[in-house]
């Protein structure tokens, strides 16, 4: 039997990790001592008291059961009082939806507000789901450049004006992947007047909020500023916050009409997120946030080793504010994908180029603080015996 695949699927590239996943497994097959610094997922445990409840919830017969809906209402309300704590925002449990993890929501929004022919405003270089969402909606997207002289922010004014016309949602993320920059409040109010002004759905991705290395400096939340629930939603994920990654678990918060959209689309997707996960999850935010803190101070101190080692070697890198990356610009006279590369075959160190992140990527590479200080030594120790 031949196969055809559908018009759609063939616009896609590549899922970006798992073809970085492929590329580590190829030199461990080979005996290679790799040092993954590719993929974002978190190397640290799930906090023990997070396990336990898991363990717990997993042998009642009341969480067998489809977990149809938005969420258990004890999640929602666990999500609106770390909300209110957190960011001093607001939520009525209509305004919060329960997801398989943020990827999964993100993925799925443009089926509750994309038509074909409909304009996507994507961040670039960013998350590839923005971008494959709009295309199995037959969307179109169009991309913003995120460049350091613009504080790795977009800028609205260089959008055409027929781009606007037909433009109907805007990504944006920050902390951001893979830049590590943040957002200034006057950046989401100037966002919010945007929105306004060209009706455009926002649907902020903020996955990374709680990776910050100074407290004077936590990253805001979207919704924080006047207007925001007027014309957005926010993305949140307990993937990177808790180190639970495999668990699945996020939510999205905001404008309850676009919530409601959001929630319509699942109930034709999937049958909710497993109970016994979001009792899990509710423990995971109503308990003592000293683990969080422990873990930016981990990856503070990994932060600081790849940093500090990469600048001596004569790096030119900046010091993220937030997010467990590095945003560094490769050697005078290669590509990011030839560095890339370099750094795999006479190094053993798997990274992410910045191109296969969108074009504005081109240049830099993006290294995940995802080993230990150990390790990062040793790649510093690694890369400094290339010769570039």
């Amino acid at each position: 039997m031949k196969i055809f695949y559908s018009e759609k699927l063939k616009k896609l590239p590549p899922y970006l990790f798992i073809e970085i996943d492929k590329k580590k497994k190829r030199a461990i097959e080979q005996g290679v001592d790799i040092i993954s610094l590719g993929v974002g997922d978190p190397d640290l445990p799930t906090p023990e008291h997070i396990i336990m409840t898991m363990q717990e919830s997993v042998a009642n017969p009341v969480n067998h059961q489809y977990p149809f809906g938005m969420g258990m209402l004890a999640y929602k309300k666990a999500i609106a009082q770390w909300y209110k704590k957190r960011f001093n925002v607001s939520l009525d449990t209509d305004e919060i939806c329960a997801l398989i993890g943020s990827k999964e929501g993100i993925g799925h929004m443009h089926l509750g507000f994309i038509n074909p022919g409909d304009i996507v405003l994507i961040p670039e270089p960013g998350y590839p789901v923005y971008n494959a969402g709009t295309i199995f909606t037959d969307g179109i997207p169009y991309f913003m450049p995120l460049v350091k002289e613009n504080s790795f922010l977009p800028d609205f004014d260089a959008i055409p004006k027929d781009v606007l016309k037909k433009a109907k949602l805007l990504f944006i993320n920050y902390p951001n992947n893979p830049t590590a920059a943040i957002a200034t409040k006057e950046f989401y109010e100037r966002l919010i007047e945007f929105a306004e002004t060209n009706n455009i759905i926002v649907a902020s991705d903020a996955a990374y909020s709680e990776i910050y290395y100074e407290e004077c400096k936590k990253p805001l939340s979207f919704l924080e500023c006047d207007g925001a629930k007027e014309v957005g939603v926010e993305f949140h994920s307990l993937s990177k916050t808790y180190n639970m990654t495999g668990w699945r678990i996020g939510w999205v918060c905001g404008n309850k009409n676009i919530i409601a959209g959001i929630a319509k689309v699942k109930d034709n997707y999937d049958s909710g997120v497993f109970q016994a996960i979001q009792e899990a999850a509710v423990k995971a935010l109503t308990s003592s946030q000293q683990c969080v803190e422990n873990f930016r101070r981990i990856y503070r101190k990994r932060r600081d080793t790849l940093v500090e080692g990469l600048r001596k070697i004569g790096w030119d890198i900046d010091l993220p504010e937030a997010s467990f990356y590095i945003w560094a610009k490769v050697p005078n006279g290669y590509t990011s994908s030839h560095a890339v590369s370099k750094l795999l075959d006479e190094a053993g160190i798997v990274c992410t180029p910045g191109n296969s992140m969108g074009k504005s990527g081109e240049g830099y590479i993006r290294f995940a603080l995802t080993v230990d200080v150990l390790r990062i030594k040793e790649a510093v120790e690694r890369i400094n015996k290339i010769t570039w």
